[in-house]
């Protein structure tokens, strides 16, 4: 068994309205958290976690044990890198030791993190449609090589994932770097420079899943779903429904009339319908009352949607309040595929259906309708019969 240092400090704003109050590692797909997923993949692989986060909000969430793996803790106070959140694991690393790292806000296959894990000092790579948006992995006979960030010009569409298994050495190489022009620790920098004497084997995968973007967050959910198998600890009405691969949290209650198809999973103590209609690939949270219709979505805890609506291909925060015939749109007229704006540029999704991103403790005002792709910030509200056709931003 291995020791584990997971990064999880820091925040991203392209994942913004959804991470101003968390980290992206406690963002909620399927059935749980990010992070909790991590751990639970890590489970007979590893002995102890050291996370690395910048707060206390992942202490209070994960404890000090997960399983039969002990978790440890480490600050990075400021935000200057994986390198410099990896050189706050250090006192935890003993010598000679060998350890994985992996960023707490992807997903990553169990079967190839155990095969790195297997093998020694090695990396885990995947091949992408789009090269220039990631690092690249150059290797040679299987090693590596160079890792390029985000290259013009890509030698290759084999993406860095970011999960490693190094040793003790990366400590003295980032410290002797020092910080970069982008004031910066930077990891994959010092990669670089052990390739020359440490032999990296790169393995590969077609399971990563990083967070990058709110859609990611519908990706992975999905891939978690599918493995979903049914387990109904709630109470059902009368003529209710249900497909497939459900599970259904204690507490819960199935109200009549609630139709729902699996792969779906409905956390504690909710109360769902009378006639609701909960279709595939929807993740609803702990103490959630919903009566609409929502598709491939992702809700989390204690949010209100008491009333007729519709929730289609979207992410909605905690504490939201979705009024009487509040509608996301997710499709376009015209079949073509969705684009949206993140920090300012157009970003190009490749989806067809694309939904709303609320951050937390938003109120909908009644008749709400929000254009495909928009983001309403944490704390706003929408008025009667608003038209949601730009971003909502405090």
């Amino acid at each position: 068994l291995m020791k584990a240092i997971i990064l999880c400090a820091g925040k991203s704003t392209r994942t913004y309205p959804l991470t101003v109050n968390r980290p992206k590692s406690l963002l909620r797909i399927g059935d749980k958290t990010i992070i909790e997923h991590l751990l639970d993949r890590l489970e007979g692989i590893a002995e102890e976690a050291i996370l690395v986060v910048s707060d206390g909000k992942i202490k209070e969430r994960i404890g000090e044990k997960r399983g039969n793996i002990e978790i440890k803790y480490a600050r990075q106070k400021e935000a200057l890198g994986t390198g410099n959140a990896l050189l706050q694991a250090e006192k935890f690393v003993g010598k000679d030791e060998k350890f994985l790292v992996m960023m707490g806000d992807n997903l990553y296959p169990r079967d190839a993190v155990k095969e790195c894990v297997s093998y020694g000092i090695s990396m885990l790579g995947q091949k992408v449609a789009n090269p220039e948006g990631h690092g690249i992995v150059e290797t040679d006979k299987g090693f590596l090589t160079r890792i390029t960030e985000k290259p013009e010009k890509p030698k290759s569409d084999l993406a860095n994932t970011g999960l490693y298994v190094i040793n003790e050495r990366v400590f003295e190489t980032l410290k002797s770097l020092g910080i970069s022009p982008r004031r910066e620790y930077e990891l994959t920098d010092a990669l670089n420079i052990l390739a020359r004497n440490l032999r990296i084997r790169c393995f590969y995968t077609k399971e990563w899943i990083p967070i990058t973007y709110p859609w990611d967050l519908l990706k992975a959910n999905k891939r978690v779903l599918s493995g979903v198998k049914k387990e109904i600890k709630g109470d059902i009405e009368r003529d209710v429904v249900i497909k497939g691969e459900v599970k259904i949290g204690k507490g819960s209650v199935i109200r009549s009339g609630t139709h729902i198809e699996g792969p779906v999973a409905i956390g504690e103590n909710c109360v769902i319908g009378p006639n609701a209609y909960i279709r595939p690939d929807t993740s609803i949270g702990n103490n959630v009352r919903f009566r609409g219709e929502v598709v491939n979505s992702i809700i989390m805890d204690n949010t209100t949607a008491k009333h007729v609506c519709y929730i289609g291909h979207s992410v909605i925060g905690e504490n939201v309040n979705i009024a009487a015939g509040t509608v996301t749109a997710d499709y376009r007229h015209d079949g073509k595929t969705h684009a949206t704006v993140v920090e300012g540029e157009r970003v190009e999704t490749s989806l067809t259906k694309l939904g709303a991103f609320i951050g937390d403790n938003v109120h909908t005002g009644i008749n709400t309708s929000i254009y495909p792709g928009r983001k309403i910030w944490p704390n706003l509200s929408t008025l009667p019969g608003e038209v949601v056709d730009k971003d909502m931003v405090k």
